[in-house]
């Protein structure tokens, strides 16, 4: 299956990315590589370096950027690792970062993925990096009722987190739960029927709770943003996209933190924490898919794009 994924907010990020021809730029999440296709556009002696942990999106964005191969390097890990990766290849820091958060359209269409309740026969996978052991089947039927029930309320913000819990432990008693269909029948029965009819497909938010889980996105996000910024250069802006809140929750209560760290009491006269800004957020409200965007793209309909610069001085 050929790997398809339509770049959220493209021209708004790279607009914001602020591009210098000769500048060094990284894509942390290449998926298929469209926006790093417009970053290498419009470089001229700059390089482009590209992460991702999926093989496809690897093999994919490989393809996509044969024309400008002299100035990219793909390498097959996870964001987290970005300081390392550049390390290992003798940048100490870079012009701009991207993020583009969640799962891709391929992911989401290819159903062998397990990554979508669309598909009633797909396994219970959900890895965004396949050399990962654990699986979605792993945490649907080995975690506890409490430890489910936490994921699904705090990842999946569902009111209905204990019951759909409650539910899955009960039914694997009788065998394991194998199939994205099998669990799609477990979240229905736990889900009242007149919320489902107004309330979407029952099984999104237990969907994403899973996947969440599973790669650890949000730590990972969490525990690198400072990491990123400290390797911007003067000037140097890193874009990260998010497609729900609490991802963006992190992002600008981070963003907002490295604008403005100290943390002496509001009647100090002065700042004595010695604590240093990084820079400044752009803009103080996120950047939203425009109603062109929402039109052409459904799956762009809960994106938000916050842009930090750094500023050394």
């Amino acid at each position: 299956m050929e790997f398809k994924h339509t770049s959220v907010l493209l021209e708004e990020t790279i607009e914001q990315l602020h591009i210098k021809p000769d500048g060094i730029y990284v894509d942390g999440t290449l998926g298929g590589g469209g926006h790093s296709f417009e970053i290498c556009k419009r470089l001229t002696t700059g390089r482009l370096i590209g992460i991702d942990q999926d093989e496809d999106a690897i093999a994919a964005a490989t393809e996509r950027l044969k024309p400008y191969k002299d100035c990219v390097t793909i390498v097959r890990s996870n964001y987290a690792q970005m300081a390392e990766v550049l390390h290992d290849l003798g940048i100490h820091s870079v012009d701009g970062i991207i993020l583009d958060l969640g799962v891709s359209s391929f992911q989401l269409d290819t159903p062998e993925r397990g990554f979508t309740y669309r598909s009633e026969d797909a396994p219970l996978d959900m890895r965004m990096d396949r050399r990962q052991r654990m699986t979605a089947h792993d945490i649907v039927n080995n975690y506890s009722e409490s430890e489910l029930y936490r994921i699904i309320r705090d990842y999946g913000e569902d009111r209905f987190a204990k019951n759909i819990a409650k539910h899955i432990v009960q039914a694997r008693k009788e065998k394991p739960i194998e199939t994205t269909g099998e669990l799609n029948a477990i979240i229905r029965g736990a889900i009242p029927m007149k919320v489902q009819a107004t309330g979407g497909h029952p099984s999104k938010r237990t969907y994403q709770a899973i996947r969440i889980e599973l790669n650890h996105e949000l730590d990972v996000l969490r525990d690198n943003l400072d990491t990123m910024i400290d390797l911007l250069n003067d000037g140097g802006r890193i874009c990260i996209i998010t497609f729900h809140s609490l991802e963006d929750k992190i992002v600008k209560s981070n963003f907002k933190k490295n604008e403005n760290p100290c943390i002496c009491p509001s009647n100090f006269p002065v700042c004595v924490c010695g604590k240093k800004s990084k820079g400044h957020v752009v803009g103080r409200k996120p950047i939203l898919p425009s109603q062109e965007e929402l039109e052409r793209n459904s799956r762009s309909k809960s994106a938000k794009l916050r842009v930090f610069e750094r500023m050394t001085e």
